[in-house]
């Protein structure tokens, strides 16, 4: 019986702590989008050096919120991805499968991205030699060594997601618009980037972030068949050797 109770125990704790990085992960990233919209409300963007670096300098705050906020959304990301492929691994678990690890690798993708962040941080704080420093970036966010894993991010996060969502809806497990909330995420973020707003991919965020709380709810509900001991486990537990 102990080893039975033991068993369930560590299933309903490993339930427990997936669902509570899917409710808090997305959150993360919705507080990054949000920083970014903050500092881009009355225009400028950080595609280029020189956008980044003015971009930095102005709002110093909102830049460092943004990025402390994301990376940890992006780490809490993964654990959140591994709790939504539980949901999908019986009727949509190849869908799931693909989905999830292609978006957890442009989160893995997106912290590396923002970490550079703290160095157009440092930048802008000299305030000398902005247009040396401006090059720099340029430079080195155009090379090879870097260029893939912005290249994994984008398509992680658009594609991976939407395959995600895809596996919830096909997997029935959650209220089609809880999944529906989740694929916005996508459709929202390629919207952002035609009308050059970010406050489209803030909405985005906030969608996926409410899909992912009802998975959430919906993981915490349903019944883990992984805590289940076989017949025969359940024998030995209960008479011993």
């Amino acid at each position: 019986m102990e080893s039975t109770t033991g068993v369930m125990g560590t299933a309903g704790f490993r339930r427990a702590a997936l669902a509570a990085a899917m409710v808090v992960a997305p959150w993360g990233i919705v507080l990054a989008n949000t920083s970014a919209a903050w500092e881009t409300r009355h225009g400028g963007d950080d595609g280029t050096g020189t956008g980044a670096l003015a971009l930095a300098a102005v709002h110093p705050g909102a830049e460092r919120f943004g990025m402390v906020a994301g990376m940890l959304g992006c780490l809490l990301m993964v654990p959140a991805v591994i709790g939504v492929m539980q949901l999908t691994r019986y009727r949509a678990a190849k869908l799931g499968l693909i989905g999830g690890v292609w978006t957890a690798a442009g989160y893995i993708s997106y912290f590396g991205m923002l970490s550079a962040d703290g160095i157009t941080l440092a930048m802008a704080a000299r305030g000398d030699h902005p247009g040396d420093y401006a090059q720099v970036l340029d430079a080195s966010l155009n090379t090879g060594s870097v260029i893939w894993y912005y290249l994994v991010f984008l398509t992680g996060n658009l594609i991976g997601t939407l395959l995600l969502g895809l596996a919830l809806f096909r997997s029935r497990s959650v209220p089609v618009w809880a999944a529906a909330a989740v694929i916005g995420w996508p459709v929202l973020h390629i919207a952002g980037i035609i009308a050059a707003s970010e406050w489209f991919e803030v909405a985005g965020a906030v969608l996926q972030a409410v899909g992912f709380a009802v998975a959430a709810r919906c993981l915490m509900s349903r019944a883990d068949e992984d805590a289940k001991p076989s017949g025969r486990d359940a024998s030995h537990a209960l008479t011993g050797p």
